[in-house]
């Protein structure tokens, strides 16, 4: 899997994505949760849309 960059409030900067996970919100949005390299005591979430939802599940698979 590639390294996929997100933007961490805490720390108020870009950061990759360790151990992405495909989550669902109770919206029903897809996003991807995981903790910043960084600092791993810092959880990062991504909202994806559909498409590259179904583009991270065919490479998981």
């Amino acid at each position: 899997m590639e390294r996929i960059s997100a933007y961490s409030v805490k720390l108020r900067k870009k950061v990759f994505i360790k151990d992405p996970e495909l989550i669902t919100l109770k919206s029903g949005r897809k996003a991807l949760r995981g903790v910043a390299e960084e600092d791993p005591s810092v959880v990062v979430v991504m909202i994806i849309s559909d498409r590259q939802a179904e583009a991270l599940q065919d490479a998981q698979d």
